[in-house]
C-alpha cells in the first residue's frame, strides 16, 4: 500500500509542479524545437525513473546494442501492464514517442507532457481519424523521431498470451520507410495489475530484438507481419521466462 501512495503522490506533484516546466519548453520550443525535445525527454525520462525506484522494480534490460544508432525505429512490443510505457522510455536513445490510444486526451497536464514527447492518439473506433494518425507517425519518423507501439491494441489482461497484432501498426514503418525493432516485456504485470489495487515489488526484463528491415524481409512473411512479429516476442518472451523465472 505504501507504494501505491507514493507513487500516486509523485505523479500528482510532478504534474502540478511541472506546469511552469511545460510553459518552459513551449516557449523553447517556439524557436529551438530540437532542444525542446531534449529536454522533454530528460525530464520525462527522469520522472519515469523516479515512478520505477518508488515501485521497487528491478530493470534488466537487454539488447539496447540492436537499436540503430543512425535512423529512427518503429519499437514494437507486447503490452500487459500501465508500467510498459514508463519502464520502456529511458531506454529509447533518440526521441520517441508513443502510439496511444486517444481516450489519454481526456487527462489534462498528462496529455500536456505527452504531446512535448511526440505521443500520437489513435482513435481506434474511427478509421479515417486512425489513417490520419498513422500518416503523422509516417511524417515523425521521417523527421528522425522514433515511435513506439503495442499493436495488441489494448492491454493484455492474461498473462504468456499474447492478443493479434494488427498488421496495420506496421504502417508507420513500411510508409516511413525505418526498421521495426520488436521488443519483448516480460513480468511487468507484477508490478500492478497481478494484484490490484496494490504496487509491489518486481523485477521486470526488457530485451531489445535485432532490427527488422522491412524491404529486405521475405514477402509471404511481410504479409503477415502482424502474426510474424508476434511469433517473434512471444518465443523469446518464453526463453527469457525460462531464464529469469523459474
Amino acid at each position: 500500500m505504501i507504494r501505491l501512495i507514493l507513487v500516486a503522490l509523485y505523479l500528482i506533484l510532478f504534474l502540478i509542479l511541472g506546469i511552469p516546466a511545460l510553459t518552459v519548453l513551449w516557449i523553447i520550443g517556439k524557436s529551438n524545437p530540437a532542444r525542446k525535445d531534449r529536454a522533454a525527454k530528460a525530464i520525462i525520462g527522469w520522472a519515469f525513473r523516479c515512478v520505477t525506484f518508488l515501485a521497487g522494480t528491478k530493470l534488466i534490460i537487454k539488447g539496447t546494442e540492436n537499436i540503430p544508432a543512425d535512423q529512427a525505429v518503429l519499437f514494437v512490443g507486447n503490452h500487459r501492464s500501465y508500467f510498459d510505457i514508463v519502464l520502456t522510455y529511458s531506454h529509447f536513445p533518440g526521441i520517441t514517442g508513443y502510439v496511444a490510444k486517444k481516450e489519454m486526451l481526456r487527462y489534462p497536464l498528462l496529455r500536456n507532457w505527452m504531446k512535448a514527447i511526440h505521443c500520437l492518439f489513435l482513435d481506434r473506433d474511427n478509421i479515417k481519424e486512425g489513417l490520419k494518425t498513422i500518416l503523422q507517425g509516417v511524417e515523425e519518423v521521417k523527421h528522425g523521431t522514433s515511435l513506439c507501439i503495442f499493436p495488441e491494441g489494448t492491454r493484455n489482461r492474461e498473462n504468456d498470451t499474447f492478443l493479434p497484432f494488427h498488421d496495420g501498426s506496421f504502417k508507420i514503418a513500411e510508409k516511413g520507410h525505418v526498421p521495426v525493432v520488436p521488443m519483448v516485456l516480460l513480468n511487468s504485470a507484477a508490478i500492478f495489475e497481478d494484484h490490484l489495487p496494490w504496487i509491489r515489488k518486481a523485477t521486470v526484463i526488457i530485451e531489445f530484438q535485432k532490427p527488422l528491415y522491412l524491404e529486405d524481409m521475405d514477402k509471404n512473411d511481410r504479409k503477415k507481419l502482424g502474426t510474424y512479429v508476434s511469433s517473434l516476442i512471444a518465443r523469446r518472451y518464453f526463453e527469457l521466462k525460462e531464464e529469469y523465472m523459474r
